[in-house]
């Protein structure tokens, strides 16, 4: 994992109001759960009295209760009622449950991960090009692969006939020129320019004049990936670890085609079951990886057309390093 970073670890809706939910996230088991101000807070599973976990908890007038022995605590994980005590007792300063920064917006619930207790500058990032006239459905896949091949998955420009031969790679463009690759401190973006195998050599990104429109591909550290595939639709996912080894494919079909109710459902719905199927077709693979994990020295012999995934690696190590 990188700390000091915001990472997408769940969608809004999975966590409703009167009800605690239990999630593994970033190598650890925590629970989420909405105050009576339907504000999200996030802390780790356990009762610090104990070790009870705090996932079998109730919920009680804003606060959480300890299903042992009724201890109470707040959404910033400070106990603020131990029953033995009595209502006026002294409770001890160590009774405190660790709690996490987090940050709600565009339906998903993001995590501030740190190691040394930096407070985040700003919220996260999200895609400016997806706006509110856009409709979405969602939908989920558990991988069994750690998140970082997921992200470099959805970068790699030359997998695209031999994964997706029956869907997005079926012209059989081959030949990948480029990428042309723009990165900046948090995103990475992708032009791509894959063409049938005409004889003539795959180009440089160096040889190429950059095209006058929109790139492809873009990807927000640590976790959230955009297919810009038009202007009016556009595939989204967000690549959420659970732990090394394991992560889930939180996948949205966006468009604005159309916008009447029923019509508007019918195209979510044939957007979400194609994303399923194209997804399902990199999870075949890409859960077969070894090592688990993306790595900058993991012996690959990377070419010209993994251009992005090469500065995802770059930047991926830059920031475990800070």
């Amino acid at each position: 994992m990188i700390n000091n970073q915001w990472y997408v670890i769940l969608e809004s809706s999975e966590v409703k109001m009167g009800k605690i939910v239990s999630v593994m996230r970033l190598e650890k088991k925590l629970i989420a759960w909405r105050d009576e101000e339907q504000k999200v807070h996030v802390m780790e599973d356990r009762c610090p009295h104990m070790g009870a976990a705090l996932s079998q908890a109730k919920l009680h007038e804003g606060h959480i209760a300890c299903a042992f022995h009724g201890l109470e605590f707040d959404g910033l994980g400070i106990c603020k009622y131990v029953p033995a005590l009595g209502r006026h007792g002294k409770i001890p300063r160590a009774l405190h449950v660790i709690s996490y920064r987090v940050h709600e917006q565009a339906g998903f619930i993001w995590l501030w991960l740190t190691n040394d207790d930096a407070l985040p500058e700003n919220p996260p990032l999200f895609f400016e090009a997806i706006t509110d006239d856009f409709s979405y459905i969602s939908f989920q896949q558990q991988w069994d692969i750690h998140y970082s091949r997921m992200a470099e998955n959805q970068l790699d420009v030359m997998h695209l006939p031999f994964v997706h031969a029956t869907t997005i790679g079926r012209s059989g463009k081959t030949v990948v020129d480029g990428p042309i690759v723009v990165a900046d401190d948090d995103m990475i973006q992708v032009w791509v320019m894959n063409r049938l195998d005409d004889g003539v050599p795959a180009k440089r990104a160096s040889d190429i004049t950059p095209p006058d429109r929109h790139p492809a591909l873009q990807f927000l550290f640590p976790n959230l990936w955009h297919n810009w595939i038009s202007d009016d639709v556009r595939v989204l996912a967000a690549f959420v670890p659970i732990d090394n080894e394991h992560s889930i494919f939180y996948g949205r079909f966006y468009q604005r085609i159309n916008k009447m109710p029923l019509v508007k459902q019918i195209i979510n719905w044939w957007g979400k079951i194609g994303s399923l199927v194209i997804a399902g077709q990199d999870q075949r693979v890409v859960t077969h990886i070894t090592p688990k994990a993306s790595s900058l020295k993991d012996g690959d012999i990377l070419l010209q057309g993994d251009r992005a995934v090469v500065t995802y690696r770059q930047m991926r190590a830059k920031k475990q390093e800070q």
